[in-house]
């Protein structure tokens, strides 16, 4: 719960201030002079650039988690044993065995969005965020095309 406190108030904020800049990029067009207005048309970029970056995280965010509350479910969660070390990160020894199985049976199923899945929160526990999230859009790339977009269906 105070994951989505955090995310709810993070967007509140990026939502303000997207506002704010563009009610200042609406002033500076209609103040007039080239300068102003080049500057308005500008920062008028920033907002829609901001907005579809917050909507793309929120539907990474919600798709993500459905995927993991799936396997959950199923019971086809990585054993990766939460060995709270440095700063509450997993162990990386854990993390790299939990890894190499996942790795492996993505070689074996490529095509299968619970195996992407698995990779991509093995990926994430051995702290490499990069391909974690590259794995996890495969998994949700994966499960939308299989079962007809069910990801996004509650």
């Amino acid at each position: 719960m105070k994951v989505r406190f955090s995310v709810a108030m993070m967007t509140a904020l990026l939502v303000l201030y997207l506002v704010l800049v563009g009610q200042r990029a609406v002033l500076l067009v209609v103040m007039g002079g080239p300068i102003a207005m080049a500057m308005g048309v500008a920062l008028m970029v920033l907002p829609g650039v901001g907005a579809w970056a917050l909507v793309r995280e929120l539907l990474f965010g919600v798709r993500s988690e459905r995927l993991v509350r799936r396997l959950c479910d199923e019971g086809a969660l990585p054993d990766i044993a939460v060995d709270a070390r440095h700063r509450g990160r997993t162990a990386r020894l854990v993390a790299d065995a939990a890894f190499a199985s996942c790795r492996t049976r993505v070689e074996e199923e490529p095509e299968s969005w619970r195996a992407w899945c698995c990779l991509g929160i093995a990926y994430n526990a051995s702290g490499d965020r990069r391909r974690a999230r590259q794995s996890i859009r495969r998994a949700i790339d994966l499960a939308r095309n299989s079962s007809g977009g069910l990801v996004l269906a509650k």
